[in-house]
């Protein structure tokens, strides 16, 4: 099922001045991340206009408009709108003229003004755009932005993810969501985490029951957002389960079709996991810039390796 957000929104969010509107903004969908610049609508083209964008009237579309006769522009306007787009932006404080008013009310589309530059409200409006109506997905986690790596923390209930993640809080790191995780995908390479609204900052904590981050550890201590650059699993330790000790493997999952780098760390008493999955932020971060800790390691023992094609397994031997 698509998203969609509402035009009261988009109104908000960008200070838009309403010249009209069919009913209440808020209960005017929007469901896609796109707009029209209706240039060659006007002359009549509409191969391939698509109805559910928003149309977006820059300084180009407008003194064209403007050298029509005003029964063109009614003819004009009457083979497009009556197509129900969800709205007209003018951009740079232009004023609609009293042809696009009407046709418009005749329609139900509305009808705003946006002070901004034509370039400046597109972009903007299509960032927030694929926000909005990015694919979404829940996930039961914790999220946390350890040196400027967004952390989702995965594993079993009762498994030490909200401890880890008020000890990473303590020590100057920053909490995003916990217990559930909602992710978007807002482009083929990143995506996006935050905490449903009605839950933001709190974290339960056994024993003790919950608590707010923002109200115990600051402003400082919460965000938003996050990318979300890396997965953690946390599992008990399994005497019988050989665990990574190289690193030189990178296994990934799979998350609205998004693929990202994820770990397996085995918790057990003693074991500090807020420095472990510091350590893991870091290290992240370096194999990001192309410095691999084990590669450098296997060299200077004077060992070679090599990917498997067909498995992606490092193969490892003496030179």
């Amino acid at each position: 099922m698509g998203f969609t957000v509402s035009l009261g929104k988009i109104i908000k969010d960008f200070s838009l001045e309403i010249i009209y509107t069919p009913k209440d903004p808020n209960d005017l969908p929007v469901s896609v991340p796109d707009y029209n610049r209706p240039g060659l609508e006007f002359t009549g083209y509409l191969d391939y206009f698509d109805k559910n964008r928003i149309l977006i009237i820059g300084k180009k579309e407008y003194y064209f408009f403007d050298r029509m006769s005003s029964e063109e522009k009614i003819e004009s306007l009457d083979r497009f709108l009556s197509l129900a787009p969800p709205a007209m932006i003018f951009c740079r404080g232009l004023q609609p003229s009293e042809e696009i008013k009407t046709v418009a009310a005749k329609y139900g589309v509305a009808v705003l003004v946006s002070q901004e530059p034509t370039s400046e409200l597109t972009a903007s409006l299509v960032s927030f755009l694929n926000v909005e109506l990015a694919p979404r997905v829940t996930r039961h986690g914790v999220l946390v932005e350890v040196y400027g790596e967004g952390l989702l923390l995965m594993g079993d209930s009762g498994i030490g993810k909200s401890e880890t993640a008020v000890e990473l809080i303590k020590r100057g790191h920053r909490l995003i969501a916990d217990d559930a995780v909602e992710i978007r995908r807002v482009s083929a390479k990143t995506l996006v985490g935050s905490s449903p609204a009605n839950i933001r900052h709190f974290i339960e904590l056994r024993g003790i029951g919950i608590v707010n981050a923002r109200r115990l550890y600051g402003m400082g201590a919460v965000k938003m957002t996050e990318k979300i650059d890396m997965v953690i699993n946390l599992e008990l330790w399994d005497n019988n389960k050989v665990y990574d000790r190289m690193g030189m493997d990178t296994e990934f999952m799979e998350i609205l079709g998004n693929k990202v780098p994820t770990i397996t760390i085995p918790v057990k008493p003693g074991r500090n996991l807020a420095v472990i999955i510091e350590a893991a932020a870091m290290n992240n971060r370096q194999k990001k810039m192309g410095y691999n800790a084990a590669k450098e390691l296997l060299s200077n023992l004077g060992m070679s390796y090599d990917v498997d094609e067909k498995s992606g397994k490092t193969n490892i031997g003496w030179e």
